[in-house]
C-alpha cells in the first residue's frame, strides 16, 4: 500500500541529493591556491582513489561469495526469498559510494579550505564545513532513495492477493533489512579498512617525525605525511560516511519491520503500513531541516574554539528543535493511532543524541577541564598521560549510558501508552527513537566530515609554508575539527545502541516468516496451548525459545557477544600496531638512507609510504571483518535461536561501551596533544608536548579505528542473523 505522502520520501532524498551537487559545485569554483598547495592536494587524491580502488575489489570479492551464498539459500533451501541477494548487492553498493562521492569532495576541499582561510577564518569555515555537508546530504538521500526505490518495488512485485496482508508486510519489511546487511558489511569493510590505514600512517609520521626527528607535524620532509593525508579521507571520511549510511538505514528499515508487527492486534493493516512509512517519513522531514540548520553555520574572524563550537551548535540544534516540532505534524497528518505519544518517543531519541554529543564535546574537547588535565599529565612522563587518558575513557561512559538507558525506558513507555506489558509498541517506541536521533544526521555528518577537511588543510598550509596567520586559522579549524569528528562517533555509538535493540526486536519477525517457510504453522508450548504464528506476539516467542537468563544457551550466547567485542578490538589494535612497525621502519630507513631529507635538500619518497598503509590495511581488514559475519551464523547452528539471542545482547551491551569509553579516550588524547601545542605547557618541542604526542598515538587506533568499527559490529551481526534467520530455525543443533 503506497499512501499520497509517502512521496514526500524519495521527493526529499532527491533534494539532499541536488543540493549536495550544489555545495560540491560551488566548492569546485573556488581556487587551490599556488602551485604547490595544488601539488599535494594532487598527491593526497591520487592516494585516496588508488586505495579505495583496492579496497572495492577485496569487498567485491566477499559480496560474490555472499551473494552466492543467498542465492543457494533463497532457491535450493528455500528459507529466504528471490530478492536477498539483490538487496544485499544495492545495500552494499549505496553504502560505498556515500562514502567515495564524500571523499572525492573532502580530497578536492581541503587545498581549497587552506587558500580561503589565507583571506579569512569564516570563509575556510564555510567551504570546509558545506564541503562536509556534501558527505551528509549524500548519506541521507541515497539512504531514503534506495529505501523509498525498495518500498515501492516490493510492494509492485509482491502479490497481495498469495497472502495474508500482514504476512506480505513482514516479507517487505524483512527483505529491506537485507539491504541493510550489504550496506553494514560494505561499512564495516571501509571503517576497518580505512581505521588501520590512517592509523598506521599517522603512527608512524608521529613518532619518528615529531618525537624522534623534531620537526613539525606535516612537515614536507616527513615521508609518511602525504599517507596520514591521505588515510584522513579513507578513515574518517570514506570510512565514517559508509559507518553512518548503514546506521542510517538500519535504524530506519529495523522500526518500518517493529512497525508491521507493533499494529498487527489491532487488525488494521493501513494502521501497519502507516507505522512502517512513518520512520521514513520522519527522516525525509530531517532532511529538509538539516539543510536549514547548514546555512545557519557561520563565524567571526576572532572567533575562539568555543566560539566555533557555538557557530556549528546553532546549526544542529535548529535543526532539532524544528524536527522535533515538525515530527507532531507530520504523525498526526498520517493519523498514525497514539501519534502524540509516538513523537514523544521521537523527541526523546533527539533528546539522547544531543545528551551525547554535549557529553562527548566536554570529555574531548581542549577548552574543558578533563583534557586539560591530561595535557597536565605530561609534567610527569607519557605514561601518565595515558593512565589519565584510559580513567578519562572510562569515566566518560557513565553520561552516554545513562542517556541511552534513559531514552529506552521513555521511548518505551510513551509508545505502549505506559504499559509494559505491551511490548511490540514498546519496541517500536525504541525503534523510533533511534530514527529520531538520526534525523538530524545531514547536519551531523556535515560536522563530522568537516574534521578531516580541516585537518587536511592544516597539513596543506604547513607543507607549503603558508603565513603564521594563515596556520593560525587553519589550526583553529582543525582544533575544532578533532572535537567535532568525536562528537561525530560519539554520535554514531550511541545510534547504534538504540539501533542494534530494534534490530534485535527484528530478528523475531524473521524467526517468524523463517518458521512459516518450513511449514510450521503454530507455537505449540510445553503446557499444551497453541498459538498461530501470525499471531504470535513477541512475548510467547521469547517463552517458547525459553529466552532467559537461566537458560545456558542464552548465557553462552552472551559470553560469546561480550567477547567478540574485545576479540574484535584486539585484533584491529595488533593490525595497526604491525601496519604502523613497517611505516616507522620505513620513515627511519628513509631519514637514514636519503641523504639531505631533513636539510630539505633531498626529496622523500612518499609513494613507497603510501603503499606500505594501503598494503597494511588490505591485508589486515579481512579477518576481523569477515569474523562479524561469520560469529553469528556458526552460534545460529550451534545453540539455534536461543543462542543468537543471548550473542546479540551480549555483543550491543559490552560493545557499546566499549566503543564510548575507546573513542572518547582517543579524542581526548588527540586534543591534549593539540593543548600543548598551542603554546600550554611549554608548547611545541617540550618534554610535556613529547608524552602527549606518544598519548595521541596510543588513542589513534582508539577513536580511528576499533572504537568506531564497534559501532558497525553490533549492527551487523544482527543484520547477519536477521537475514539468516531461516536457515537457524532450519538447520540449528539445539
Amino acid at each position: 500500500m503506497i499512501t499520497p505522502i509517502f512521496w514526500i520520501v524519495p521527493i526529499a532524498s532527491l533534494l539532499a541529493l541536488s543540493l549536495a551537487f550544489f555545495f560540491y559545485k560551488q566548492m569546485m569554483k573556488e581556487s587551490e591556491g599556488t602551485e604547490m598547495m595544488a601539488k599535494i592536494a594532487s598527491h593526497v587524491r591520487e592516494g585516496a582513489m588508488s586505495y579505495l580502488k583496492q579496497q572495492y575489489k577485496v569487498v567485491a570479492s566477499v559480496f560474490v561469495v555472499l551473494v552466492i551464498l543467498f542465492a543457494i539459500m533463497a532457491f535450493g533451501f528455500g528459507v529466504q526469498n528471490e530478492w536477498v541477494p539483490v538487496a544485499f548487492l544495492t545495500g552494499g553498493f549505496f553504502s560505498g559510494l556515500a562514502g567515495f562521492l564524500g571523499m572525492k569532495t573532502a580530497t578536492y576541499a581541503s587545498a581549497r579550505t587552506a587558500n580561503a582561510a589565507r583571506t579569512s577564518l569564516n570563509k575556510g569555515l564555510q567551504i570546509a564545513f558545506r564541503s562536509g555537508a556534501v558527505m551528509g546530504l549524500v548519506v541521507v538521500g541515497l539512504g531514503l532513495l534506495d529505501i523509498s526505490f525498495w518500498y515501492v518495488l516490493l510492494n509492485s512485485v509482491i502479490p497481495a492477493e498469495a497472502m495474508d496482508p500482514t504476512h506480505k508486510l513482514s516479507i517487505i519489511t524483512t527483505t529491506m533489512l537485507t539491504f541493510g546487511m550489504g550496506a553494514s558489511t560494505q561499512a564495516l569493510f571501509a571503517r576497518v579498512g580505512g581505521g588501520i590505514y590512517t592509523k598506521a600512517a599517522d603512527v608512524g609520521a608521529d613518532l619518528v617525525g615529531k618525537v624522534e626527528a623534531g620537526i613539525p607535524e606535516d612537515d614536507p620532509r616527513n615521508p609518511a605525511t602525504i599517507a596520514d593525508n591521505v588515510g584522513d579521507n579513507v578513515g574518517d571520511v570514506a570510512g565514517m560516511g559508509a559507518d553512518l549510511y548503514e546506521s542510517y538505514c538500519g535504524s530506519i528499515l529495523a522500526t518500518a519491520a517493529l512497525g508491521a508487527a507493533a499494529y498487527v492486534a489491532t487488525g488494521n493493516v493501513e494502521m501497519q503500513y502507516k507505522a512502517v512509512i512513518a520512520p521514513m517519513l520522519i527522516a525525509a522531514v530531517g532532511i529538509v531541516l538539516s539543510i536549514l540548520g547548514i546555512f545557519a553555520v557561520r563565524t567571526n574572524e576572532n572567533a575562539t574554539i568555543k566560539n566555533l563550537l557555538r557557530s556549528l551548535a546553532v546549526g544542529t540544534n535548529l535543526s532539532s528543535v524544528l524536527i522535533a516540532i515538525s515530527t507532531f505534524g507530520i504523525l498526526y497528518l498520517l493519523q498514525l493511532e497514539n501519534w502524540f505519544w509516538v513523537t514523544c518517543s521521537v523527541i526523546t531519541g533527539l533528546m539522547v543524541g544531543i545528551i551525547i554529543g554535549q557529553s562527548t564535546e566536554y570529555y574531548t574537547s581542549q577548552s574543558y577541564r578533563p583534557t586539560q588535565r591530561i595535557s597536565e599529565a605530561g609534567k610527569t612522563g607519557p605514561a601518565t598521560v595515558i593512565i589519565s587518558g584510559i580513567g578519562l575513557g572510562m569515566i566518560s561512559t557513565a553520561i552516554p549510558v545513562v542517556a541511552v538507558a534513559t531514552g529506552i525506558i521513555l521511548s518505551y513507555l510513551f509508545a505502549s501508552g505506559f504499559d509494559f506489558a505491551n511490548v511490540s509498541m514498546g519496541l517500536y517506541g525504541i525503534g523510533i527513537a533511534a530514527v529520531g536521533m538520526l534525523s538530524t544526521l545531514g547536519i551531523t555528518l556535515a560536522t563530522d566530515a568537516y574534521g578531516p577537511i580541516a585537518d587536511n588543510a592544516g597539513g596543506n598550509a604547513e607543507m607549503c609554508g603558508l603565513g603564521k596567520e594563515v596556520r593560525k586559522r587553519t589550526d583553529a579549524l582543525d582544533s575544532l575539527g578533532n572535537t567535532t569528528a568525536a562528537t561525530g562517533k560519539g554520535f554514531a555509538i550511541g545510534s547504534a545502541a538504540l539501533t542494534g535493540l530494534a534490530l534485535l526486536a527484528s530478528y523475531i519477525e524473521e524467526i517468524k516468516i523463517g518458521l512459516i517457510r518450513i511449514g510450521q504453522t503454530v507455537l505449540t508450548f510445553a503446557d499444551g496451548r497453541e498459538i498461530p504464528i501470525h499471531k504470535a506476539s513477541f512475548t510467547d516467542f521469547m517463552y517458547y525459545y525459553d529466552v532467559t537468563l537461566m537458560n545456558p544457551k542464552v548465557l553462552a550466547g552472551m559470553f560469546l557477544g561480550s567477547m567478540m567485542a574485545f576479540l574484535f578490538c584486539g585484533l584491529t589494535m595488533n593490525a595497526v600496531g604491525r601496519a604502523a612497525g613497517h611505516m616507522v621502519e620505513e620513515v627511519r630507513r628513509q631519514f637514514r638512507e636519503i641523504k639531505g631529507i631533513l636539510t630539505g635538500e633531498g626529496e622523500p619518497d612518499y609513494a613507497r609510504c603510501v603503499e606500505i598503509s594501503t598494503k597494511g590495511a588490505q591485508h589486515e581488514m579481512i579477518f576481523p571483518s569477515l569474523l562479524a559475519i561469520i560469529a553469528p551464523i556458526v552460534t545460529g547452528l550451534i545453540f539455534g535461536v536461543t543462542g543468537v539471542i543471548g550473542l546479540l545482547i551480549g555483543g550491543l551491551s559490552s560493545g557499546f561501551v566499549l566503543a564510548i569509553f575507546m573513542a572518547n579516550a582517543g579524542g581526548a588524547w588527540d586534543n591534549a596533544k593539540k593543548y600543548v601545542e598551542e603554546d600550554n605547557l611549554g608548547g611545541k618541542g617540550g618534554d610535556v608536548h613529547k608524552a602527549t604526542v606518544v598519548g595521541d598515538t596510543v588513542g589513534d587506533p582508539f577513536k580511528d579505528t576499533s572504537g568506531p568499527s564497534l559501532n558497525i559490529l553490533i549492527k551487523l551481526m544482527s543484520m547477519v542473523a536477521i537475514v539468516m534467520a531461516g536457515l537457524t530455525v532450519a538447520w540449528s543443533l539445539f
